[in-house]
């Protein structure tokens, strides 16, 4: 199964979030770390912000926050709740209008074997938290990995981030 790269990005970005569960991060942030387009990885936040999944601010300086621990987040519910066809092949009859249906599919035993094989997958993903990708003692390493902003101290002696640095 390929998951699409919906699904890749806002599993980083969860991920992220996990690692800087301390503080609210920018979308600006993520796309950074993860080299990956800000207009794409907007409509990941949104769905993830309607899915209750994170808690995402508004506006020019709008932030995110994870909205549960990383130990309330299942790794199969964030896949299933993204992805949006979790179908590993298309050959049953009516599958899709432009697809013709596959002559063995009223008999074919393929279907029902990759059916059992997604259940797999999906129960290992299910048994699975956020917390649990995140154990504690890499953190040191995802962070130095996925940094956040540095911070600078401008001559007004207030901390600002180089992202957003304060206005003199």
């Amino acid at each position: 199964m390929r998951l699409t790269l919906h699904t890749d990005y806002a599993l980083r970005t969860l991920l992220y979030m996990g690692i800087h569960a301390d503080r609210r991060v920018s979308i600006h942030e993520i796309a950074s770390a993860y080299d990956i387009s800000e207009n794409h990885l907007v409509k990941v936040i949104h769905r993830l912000s309607r899915l209750g999944l994170i808690d995402a601010r508004r506006g020019r300086g709008g932030e995110l926050l994870l909205a549960h621990a990383p130990k309330d987040i299942r790794i199969g519910d964030v896949v299933r709740q993204t992805e949006d066809d979790m179908r590993l092949v298309h050959c049953e009859p009516g599958a899709t209008e432009n697809a013709s249906c596959c002559i063995l599919s009223d008999m074919c035993r393929l279907r029902g074997v990759l059916s059992v094989a997604l259940g797999a997958f999906m129960q290992v993903l299910d048994g699975t938290t956020l917390a649990d990708l995140l154990p504690p003692e890499e953190h040191g390493m995802l962070r130095e990995r996925l940094p956040g902003p540095k911070l600078t101290v401008p001559p007004t002696g207030k901390v600002a981030t180089q992202d957003r640095p304060t206005l003199q």
